[in-house]
């Protein structure tokens, strides 16, 4: 047995031993072994890190915030905006709306139980124009005139069928049957006026003047003034003519009367023309002129000729 166990020994060493020199005929070496680095942030890396992920949650929440906010105040809803709503037709706008830019739509209304008012603190300006971009009507609402330039301008009735006034560059039409005006001085037309007829109110006077210049009324087939309930009255600070060039004035009426013709004094009789005198004569003078003579058995306004030359 203790060989045996002698034997068992010897033998382990020799084969440590053949290991051992098997190792070193092989000259194998170990592979050294890499640098190590630690995997993670450690120190202000890791803090900065923290701070910009906390300050990221919190911009989040405060642009979330905020929108929500501006959903609330700006009422968004699915069909549009605060007092703006979109529908079918176009666009809906509820109070007052305010436009900083041109607006540009093909129709504005209003709702059937209120107005429509178009404010501005300046001018209301309306154009229109065509494919072409030019300039083709234009009205301006301004605090001291309503101006419109357009070719023509046209005002009708409610219901639009009848034609009120028009107006162009070459006439003014008013299709209305009474044209009234209700100021103290009456209308002042700056040039002719034609017309088929001019009438007063059954209760009120007419009356056609001129204070600084003359009255002229004309027609190709003549002129008539009628007063049928009343008189006639023609008066003037100055000459009153009465011409007619082709056919002759006639004075129709069952009294003719002259008031405040001048009085010629016959000089020709010194006896006759001491005597009361009576009966006179109307004499006409070449400028047209009428003046009283005494009457005579003969004319006697031949020799009454000096109220004639200061004529």
């Amino acid at each position: 047995m203790e060989q045996s166990a002698t034997l068992d020994i010897e033998t382990l060493k020799i084969t440590q031993e053949q290991f051992i020199l098997a190792s070193q005929s092989l000259h194998l070496q170990r592979p050294g072994c890499d640098a190590v680095y630690p995997v993670g942030l450690y120190g202000w890396r890791k803090r900065c890190l923290y701070f910009f992920l906390l300050l990221l949650l919190v911009t989040m929440i405060v642009n979330l915030a905020l929108t929500v906010w501006i959903i609330k105040v700006m009422n968004f809803s699915v069909d549009g905006m605060g007092n703006l709503k979109l529908n079918q037709d176009g666009i809906r706008m509820e109070g007052v709306s305010e436009f900083l830019l041109p607006l540009y739509v093909n129709e504005i209304q209003s709702r059937r139980d209120s107005l429509l008012v178009l404010r501005s603190d300046k001018n209301v300006t309306l154009n229109a124009r065509n494919d072409q971009g030019q300039l083709t009507g234009q009205l301006t609402v301004g605090p001291e005139a309503v101006e419109a330039q357009c070719q023509r301008l046209e005002v009708r009735s409610r219901d639009g069928g009848t034609l009120l006034f028009t107006a162009d560059e070459e006439e003014v039409i008013m299709a209305a049957e009474k044209f009234t005006v209700t100021g103290s001085e009456g209308a002042v037309f700056g040039h002719s006026v034609e017309t088929p007829l001019i009438q007063a109110r059954a209760s009120e006077d007419l009356k056609l003047e001129s204070p600084t210049r003359t009255l002229t009324m004309e027609a190709p087939r003549g002129v008539e003034v009628s007063a049928a309930e009343g008189s006639l009255k023609v008066s003037g600070r100055k000459d009153l003519q009465l011409e007619s060039t082709e056919g002759e004035i006639l004075l129709d009426a069952n009294a003719v009367q002259f008031g405040g013709l001048p009085l010629g004094t016959y000089t020709a009789s010194p006896r006759q023309a001491s005597q009361e005198q009576t009966v006179y004569e109307v004499c006409v003078c070449p400028s047209g002129k009428i003046y009283l003579s005494p009457a005579e058995s003969s004319s006697t306004c031949q020799a009454m000729s000096n109220i004639c030359l200061w004529s």
